[in-house]
């Protein structure tokens, strides 16, 4: 009830571009309600996924290890350069610059020449990223909340990766759309 409330009202605030708005009620339902980010666990490392983890549930969860520092992950993620060249190094069909990024708090993206929009909502610098994130055949105005946590791990990252908000039935379908454009994309450009 409480997730339904609150996504309709982001949603009606983004329509407004009412951000600061928009950015007061995810921090509130990120930071308040942080049962909803522990309820169900991928192991991406492994390629398992917890018994507890059903189609239905509303959150992707996954944990990914890299062998590079939290500073190259973040910087990646946040590049049009560097993304593009991660996108194009394991997607041979993407443009050279699949990716447009405004780095900004605030600004927006767009990535794999267009297929996923949206708008940073968040930077910790080296630590956390939290974006509005939406797939571009989605109903208008529909956005979900991508938040990537890095923590350091010996000389890598441990990264923490939140996807809320995604229209129903969409859960597999984005969890490896996930693994496979992302995880395993910057796992093949860091080598």
């Amino acid at each position: 009830m409480y997730q339904e409330i609150l996504f309709k009202n982001i949603k009606k605030h983004f329509a407004g571009k009412n951000i600061a708005a928009a950015f007061l009620l995810i921090v509130n339902f990120i930071f308040v309600q942080p049962t909803l980010f522990s309820q169900v666990k991928s192991d991406i490392e492994n390629k398992s996924v917890s018994q507890q983890d059903s189609s239905n549930s509303i959150i992707i969860h996954q944990e990914i290890n890299f062998k590079v520092s939290p500073q190259q992950v973040y910087q990646t993620l946040l590049s049009s350069k560097k993304f593009s060249a991660c996108t194009k190094k394991s997607f041979p069909q993407f443009t050279e610059m699949s990716a447009v990024i405004d780095s900004s708090l605030g600004g927006t993206f767009s990535v794999f020449d267009g297929h996923i929009i949206g708008r940073i909502l968040e930077l910790v610098p080296n630590q956390r990223i939290v974006e509005a994130w939406r797939v571009v055949d989605w109903p208008a105005g529909v956005y979900s909340i991508a938040k990537f946590v890095f923590e350091p791990q010996n000389s890598g990252t441990h990264l923490i990766f939140d996807h809320i908000g995604f229209p129903e039935g969409l859960k597999e379908h984005l969890s490896v759309g996930w693994q496979q454009h992302y995880w395993d994309a910057l796992t093949k450009y860091f080598q």
